[in-house]
């Protein structure tokens, strides 16, 4: 019989469960694991279905009944694939299940980056600042329009090429950066520092490698127009968040939606965190970008096939 452990239940939706193996087996589920447990728990597992716990080199070459990773995501940077592959450890993640969640998400950090919608509803929240203002309206804070500016999209996968398609839909113009450094620029791209210049918005969704870490840091935001928005729905990796941080108390840029961060969850005190709460052109949310209801159905059904797959054909 099976043994699979899922470790991290509480990284999906309380309302969407991964459908059971067909085969018999024990299912065993943790909301989370920590480095401590992790042996612990997966020692006897044939199976561990997983997003986001950390197994290395030395974690599996301890493991010798492990045969599958069930990733919950699309990323596996949290596995030593070379490591599993030598142990004959088979690693099975979920790619395009959210092609429509992010962009739509991305789309909708724009409009709240290029409306001021965070600090127009904080003032509701916090003061009478509409009350008594002494007029209808107030003005605080910059509005300016979507259609008519300029998006530089890092990244022309299935996401960056979904979030162009729909901002072309808004009337937008759209540039596809090429990669930092490059010799040559490809058909339908624009040199890296000419999108960092040009653009109004620019959207990370590029891939976390050596050559990405810190793509965002304080050089690049340098060549950033001082009314630009930064938003990061990738990689919380790509941003250098010292040099963000420093960019918005000073102004350098206009501001940022950040829906990934380098550390996840944050800890208490995490300097963008508390600056989220006084900065009105700074709006974070919780790595949600992926989870509307139609996507998390999506990966679930496809964690399930990649188990039943696996079981019936061993790879």
């Amino acid at each position: 019989m099976l043994n699979i452990v899922f470790l991290d239940r509480t990284g999906l939706p309380a309302t969407h469960d991964i459908p059971r193996p067909s085969v018999p087996h024990n299912w065993v589920e943790y909301g989370h694991t920590s480095p401590e447990e992790t042996y612990d728990r997966v020692k006897d597992a044939d199976i561990v279905v997983t997003s986001k716990v950390v197994f290395d080199k030395e974690l599996l070459a301890k493991l010798p009944k492990l045969k599958l990773i069930a990733i919950t995501a699309t990323g596996t940077n949290n596995i030593d694939l070379v490591a599993a592959k030598e142990l004959g450890i088979v690693v099975k993640n979920v790619a395009g299940y959210s092609s429509v969640t992010v962009p739509e998400h991305v789309l909708g950090m724009m409009f709240a980056l290029k409306h001021s919608l965070v600090g127009y509803h904080r003032d509701q929240v916090t003061s009478d600042r509409w009350a008594t203002c002494g007029q209808f309206c107030y003005t605080d804070y910059p509005i300016t329009d979507i259609r008519g500016s300029t998006l530089g999209i890092f990244g022309k996968g299935n996401l960056g090429t979904e979030v162009g398609r729909l901002a072309q839909l808004l009337g937008m113009n759209v540039l596809y950066a090429e990669h930092k450094g490059a010799t040559s620029i490809r058909e339908g791209y624009t040199p890296f520092e000419e999108v960092l210049k040009q653009a109004d918005i620019v959207t990370l969704h590029c891939p976390l490698t050596e050559s990405t870490q810190n793509l965002i840091n304080e050089q690049t935001i340098a060549l950033m127009k001082p009314t630009a928005y930064l938003i990061n729905t990738g990689r919380g990796p790509l941003v250098d968040e010292t040099a963000l941080l420093s960019a918005l108390e000073n102004k350098k840029i206009a501001g940022a939606a950040l829906d990934v961060l380098v550390k996840e969850p944050p800890v208490l005190g995490d300097p963008l965190m508390e600056a989220a709460k006084r900065l009105p052109n700074l709006l974070i949310t919780p790595h949600i970008a992926w989870a509307s209801d139609s996507a998390v159905t999506i990966l679930v059904n496809k964690v399930a096939q990649n188990i039943e797959e696996f079981i019936a054909t061993g790879k």
